[in-house]
């Protein structure tokens, strides 16, 4: 694999007011990630924005992970995530930033390697393990630049990204710290169920698997009126990864204008507050 040294940056400085850190830079980097198939070895290039403080030290990482859509004409609607907002939050504390665009979405193109399944039969768990792998190699690649703390690092991951995110809490993932799972489910739909996720039982089950595999201080937070999930299943699922032995906290966060699900990247401040305290718990910044 090739290391940090061979990543293609574009660079550009935007203002951001913190006392700290008023300025960063923002460069789209390609990281190259390889995985077996049945035919034998692949390898393809992901790009990753990365948001970081405009100076000469190192930083811990904050790996954003975004979520699906609910068909595959909106994965191919991504176009490069950003999560302008928030990368802007967590660069203005010091941290450096990666965004990627997973294999499959947006730009990225590609195969989708994270498809679970029809709605009425749903398991993520070949997927999860895919993307938690493709997530590692990642943080693995950005660990010799010389901005990155990637001893201090943590995941935050956006609805089918929170799966990833509980996935990689079930690895050995070099300097990875703590992980946050935002909205975390897979096959949601508020248009056509609201409130009702697909395969809510075979999801409980994967979140006990996760929990018994847990090995990483965990934050779970939903919004009070998570319309694509409900209030129902996602607490059941934390009860379940909990009771089997998952490390971490939930924490229901506010309700957020007509559907909460989008609360990560629609309302940052609703999140701060317990975000903040969980690093602080963990010792990061």
């Amino acid at each position: 694999m090739r290391t940090a040294s061979h990543l293609v940056g574009l660079l550009a400085i935007a203002s951001l007011g913190h006392p700290c850190y008023a300025a960063t830079i923002e460069a789209s980097i390609s990281v190259p990630v390889h995985w077996a198939t049945a035919q034998g070895p692949a390898s393809a290039d992901v790009p990753v924005l990365v948001v970081r403080p405009n100076d000469s030290r190192k930083h811990p990482l904050v790996l954003i992970l975004h979520g699906r859509g609910v068909d595959p004409v909106e994965n191919r609607r991504m176009g490069r995530v950003d999560y302008p907002a928030n990368a802007r939050y967590f660069a203005g504390r010091g941290y450096a930033v990666l965004i990627p665009t997973r294999l499959g979405y947006g730009y990225t193109g590609g195969p989708d390697r994270e498809e679970t399944g029809p709605c009425a039969h749903k398991d993520p768990r070949a997927a999860l393990r895919f993307a938690a792998s493709e997530m590692s190699q990642v943080l693995t690649a950005v660990r010799g630049s010389a901005w990155a703390d990637a001893d201090r690092s943590v995941v935050i991951g956006d609805s089918f990204g929170g799966l990833i995110a509980l996935q990689m809490a079930t690895e050995p993932v070099p300097g990875l710290r703590a992980t946050v799972a935002v909205s975390a489910g897979d096959g949601g739909d508020s248009l056509r169920h609201v409130d009702a996720p697909c395969d809510p039982a075979a999801q409980a089950q994967v979140w006990a698997e996760l929990g018994a595999a847990n090995r990483l201080p965990t934050l779970v937070l939903y919004s009070a009126n998570d319309r694509t999930f409900g209030v129902e299943w996602p607490q059941r699922w934390f009860t379940r990864w909990q009771q089997a032995g998952g490390h971490g906290q939930w924490v229901t966060l506010p309700a957020d204008k007509n559907n909460g699900h989008y609360i990560f990247m629609r309302n940052p401040t609703a999140w701060q507050a317990p975000l903040e305290a969980f690093f602080a718990g963990v010792g990061l910044p």
